[in-house]
């Protein structure tokens, strides 16, 4: 399929390319790279997102010609989605009438597009891209190894998640000698925290609660807003819940303005939670994911908990 999707790049001259709504690391770090490799070979390639690149990706190599915007304005030979399993989950309006190229990792990925590239056994969509440049002979400049080192190494829960192996590192030793630059790019994503995110934070775990080998935060609109907290300030904090000793699934809840609950999963690789989250509609890794349920929140945390242990007793 590599080759099918450089046969229709070759063939095309205009790309825009795009991912899934509030975007991760994998999202960005794809869509920049991708972007610049289809330049470097000569062609007009464009990237957009619905919400732009978020604070922690702002440092990115070409983060800043990121186009922020709902609804693509022009027409193009070719659209490519990175790391998204539907062209609604862009939440992009116009690429539905674009010839569409999917490029995804994702177990869950959906064959949406006119050709779709589908690999679950790539540690990350940057992977894909990573192949996709090599086999159309570009050579990986410092700006894009960045760019793909950190899509590798978010959407591994820094090299944590289940699946990580000598391949994943062999990988990002390829990266590094390419030019990415490990450290400035772990700082960028763990020691730049805004003090909004830390009093969420506090918020967030002090609504904790456990049950076994699950533990669950959740956080109000209220109390975002009382911590000057934005959606991004969000990314990670279920983190903290996996942390503890003994627990091997997390659930962030987190209210948003339509009076539904957002949850974040997070497993240490004993539990499918993409399982869980596909079950409501939403989608994502074995080890990460997300899903939004109606409230109230009791019942929210009820019937996702319900799905957490079904899930766990079919292991």
């Amino acid at each position: 399929m590599l080759n099918e999707v450089l046969r229709h790049i070759h063939a095309r001259k205009s790309f825009v390319l795009t991912s899934h709504a509030r975007p991760d690391g994998d999202a960005v770090g794809s869509l920049l790279a991708c972007r610049e490799v289809l330049r470097m070979l000569g062609k007009d390639a464009d990237a957009v997102l619905h919400d732009g690149v978020p604070r922690i990706y702002e440092q990115l190599p070409f983060a800043s010609e990121v186009v922020r915007t709902d609804q693509i304005s022009r027409e193009y030979d070719a659209a490519v989605v990175l790391e998204c399993d539907s062209v609604q989950r862009t939440r992009v309006e116009g690429l539905e009438t674009q010839f569409l190229i999917s490029i995804d990792h994702h177990l869950s990925g959906k064959p949406f597009a006119h050709v779709n590239w589908i690999d679950p056994s790539a540690v990350a969509t940057a992977e894909m891209v990573y192949k996709l440049a090599c086999a159309a002979g570009v050579k990986i400049s410092p700006e894009v190894a960045t760019c793909l080192y950190m899509a590798v190494l978010t959407d591994t829960g820094s090299f944590m998640f289940q699946g990580t192996n000598a391949h994943t590192f062999e990988l990002a030793r390829e990266l590094v000698l390419a030019g990415a630059d490990p450290v400035r790019c772990a700082r960028s994503v763990y020691f730049a925290h805004s003090t909004a995110k830390m009093r969420l934070l506090g918020a967030a775990l002090s609504n904790l609660h456990r049950e076994g080998n699950i533990a669950w935060i959740w956080a109000t609109t209220q109390q975002m807003e009382h911590a000057g907290a934005n959606e991004e300030d969000c990314e990670g904090i279920v983190n903290y819940a996996l942390s503890i000793k003994d627990v091997e699934v997390a659930v962030f809840f987190r209210e948003t303005a339509d009076g539904r609950w957002r949850a974040s999963l997070r497993s240490k690789g004993e539990v499918d939670v993409a399982a869980v989250a596909e079950h409501f509609g939403g989608g994502g890794h074995e080890c990460a994911s997300g899903c939004s349920l109606p409230g109230p929140l009791s019942v929210t945390v009820a019937r996702l908990l319900a799905q957490v242990r079904l899930e766990m007793s079919l292991q």
